[in-house]
């Protein structure tokens, strides 16, 4: 059967059985986590790949033992179908009904957004992943709130690495909600030499991106010297399709960050694109890196995704925390253990920043390459950047 069904069916069976126990006994012998993230929805593959990393991350934190200290570690999963107030009620119910220790996820910004009220109300852990609004660690946070995922700050000063040169004008195309343009707020932040000339917020459902287009062409192809259109984008849509617009014709160029493999079909269009990415399967050099790798060739016989190292990375950090507090739950123990903590992921180390509970990491300077071997146009590393070579602001308000 297959590994994702049998996880669904353990994580069923678990709740059956916990409703002939006591929540006391239930806690003295396992550690629930809730992991609530789009099963279903506009960014249904991300969640799906999230979920398949943490499940996979669990198991190689634990030795293969999913336990800690001798307590059983039990995922209770839930569906938030991309929708803030179901995501919300589901977090709820995951800490008063379900017994939750903490809950890791979701896959929205705008769902998370929802969900940090919820986290500080009961006083319990939500560790997010892989949503990336800023304001999540800045303006919005509060105490109970970590992060493994990057956030919009990260993607937008390693992305300026490749473009913040004089004489560059760019123009932003991003998605009208928190991760559009947080997204692009954060890029306007590090751009500190090249101009930005306009910014374009279209739908999340998007398919016609022809009006927009127009738009951004219009800003830009007048413009003096080296011309680009920033793309941050995420689920459906393609907004890869401006290009049937000619846009050589104008001398404009696309940039943009890393995403899923299917999505990066499209990137085989633009050898020499140049950009920034969170994670791609074939360039850290670790150990936690080859162990995902060879787990997800050996289950799917593809390589991991870009998620999938976002949820192995969650899960590294809850058994990393888990194994310091001996598996105590407490949520004050957890928040001080977990606190300027450091933890290995597929990516290398991570640490969460005391300041805001932001897991501070690298990122990954890429240009595209093409190779018949690959669906997909393959991210080249220029260079690693160093969470020590990127001022990330701190956003809250602690």
């Amino acid at each position: 059967m297959h590994r994702r069904h049998l996880v669904a069916l353990a994580a069923i069976a678990t709740l059956g059985a916990s409703a002939l126990s006591t929540p006391a006994l239930a806690q003295s012998n396992e550690i629930r986590i809730a992991h609530i993230y789009s099963k279903t929805g506009p960014l249904e593959a991300y969640g799906k790949q999230t979920q398949t990393g943490f499940m996979m991350g669990l198991n190689y934190a634990t030795g293969g033992t999913m336990t800690v200290n001798g307590k059983k570690l039990t995922v209770i999963e839930k569906d938030d179908q991309g929708k803030p107030d179901l995501g919300k009620s589901l977090l709820a119910a995951a800490y008063a009904d379900d017994k939750a220790a903490l809950a890791v996820g979701p896959t929205s910004s705008g769902v998370a957004l929802a969900m940090l009220p919820v986290a500080e109300e009961y006083k319990k852990i939500l560790l997010v992943e892989p949503a990336v609004a800023d304001s999540i660690t800045g303006d919005k946070w509060n105490k109970y709130i970590f992060r493994t995922g990057r956030n919009s700050s990260q993607d937008a000063i390693s992305n300026a690495v490749a473009l913040d040169k004089p004489g560059v004008s760019i123009a932003t195309l991003a998605q009208d909600y928190a991760f559009g343009r947080d997204g692009v707020k954060a890029f306007k932040d590090a751009i500190k030499k090249a101009k930005i000339v306009h910014e374009e917020y279209l739908p999340q459902n998007t398919t016609d991106f022809t009006a927009g287009a127009q738009r951004l062409i219009d800003k830009l192809k007048d413009q003096p010297g080296r011309k680009v259109i920033w793309i941050v984008w995420a689920g459906a849509g393609n907004p890869f399709k401006i290009a049937d617009l000619d846009l050589k014709r104008y001398g404009i160029e696309i940039a943009t960050g890393g995403n899923i493999l299917p999505a990066m079909a499209s990137y085989k269009q633009f050898p020499g694109m140049e950009g920034a990415t969170y994670y791609y399967f074939g360039i850290p050099k670790n150990p936690v890196n080859e162990a995902l790798v060879a787990a997800h060739y050996k289950e799917f016989k593809t390589p991991p995704d870009f998620f999938t190292a976002g949820g192995f990375s969650a899960a590294m950090a809850v058994v990393t925390a888990l194994k310091k507090t001996g598996g105590d739950t407490g949520t004050n123990k957890l928040i001080s253990t977990m606190e300027g903590m450091s933890f290995d992921t597929p990516k290398g180390t991570m640490t969460f920043r005391k300041e805001d509970h932001q897991a501070l990491q690298s990122m990954y300077h890429f240009k595209i390459k093409t190779d018949p071997a690959f669906a997909w146009g393959v991210p080249e590393l220029v260079h690693e950047i160093k969470a020590s070579q990127m001022d990330i602001p701190v956003k809250n308000k602690r």
